[in-house]
């Protein structure tokens, strides 16, 4: 696990300081990774956690067979969403809490999709975000996220590792490659796999990815008996 260069408590400042204006800055240039988003877990359906949920920008997009719970780390940005739950009587939105993404307050298999928009990159340690995003998924659900991903080599390779600085001020990483999600995979205990991984706007910088949790697995103590009892 690298090494982290963000801290928990500064994000909640920074994300506090975005929530009133975060719609106007972040709406119209990520909504249609937003929409993507959505549509790739309404195909799976059923309870669906969202990671980040923020304002709750996201919220009107799922149809009202969907039951959502969604979690953030900031209050002052739930106090949005939970007035945009109220305005537009969102029935389905089972719940709004304040959470961290690496310490989930719910049991094994809860969900049958866990969403992240724009939060893996922006966790102080996101490898232990996605071993609790797949602890929590139901065998065979998703983990769907909307994710930046950094470049490989050349000049935006370049201008990620200068910029990095500025953006852990801003609250995220600008460097994120995508080896750390390969890793992930290899590592985590959890038995996912990469079902897709698709460039979105804007400009390609960010990917819609999505990961499913293989169906016939119930967790290590189960193979750790599978192994001794063979």
């Amino acid at each position: 696990m690298m090494t982290t260069d963000i801290d928990r408590d500064a994000v909640a400042k920074v994300y506090a300081r975005w929530a009133p204006v975060y719609d106007l800055v972040f709406g119209a240039v990520f909504e249609r990774g937003r929409r993507a988003a959505i549509a790739a877990s309404e195909r799976v359906g059923g309870r669906i956690l969202e990671v980040g949920v923020g304002t709750g920008i996201s919220l009107p997009y799922y149809s009202e067979r969907s039951r959502v719970f969604g979690i953030d780390l900031s209050a002052h940005m739930l106090l949005k969403a939970r007035r945009r739950v109220a305005g537009r009587r969102l029935n389905n939105v089972e719940r709004l809490a304040v959470m961290d993404a690496e310490r989930l307050d719910f049991p094994d298999a809860s969900f049958d999709v866990v969403v992240a928009q724009y939060v893996v990159n922006t966790v102080p340690h996101p490898e232990i975000a996605l071993d609790e995003f797949a602890r929590v998924l139901k065998p065979g659900g998703e983990i769907v996220l909307l994710n930046r991903v950094g470049a490989d080599a050349g000049p935006r390779r370049v201008f990620e590792h200068l910029f990095q600085p500025v953006a852990n001020k801003l609250g995220w990483r600008s460097e994120f490659p995508w080896e750390r999600f390969a890793q992930w995979i290899e590592s985590t205990p959890h038995k996912v796999h990469l079902v897709e991984r698709r460039p979105m706007p804007p400009l390609g910088h960010f990917s819609l990815i999505r990961f499913r949790k293989l169906e016939d697995y119930r967790g290590p103590q189960t193979e750790l008996a599978a192994r001794l009892s063979a």
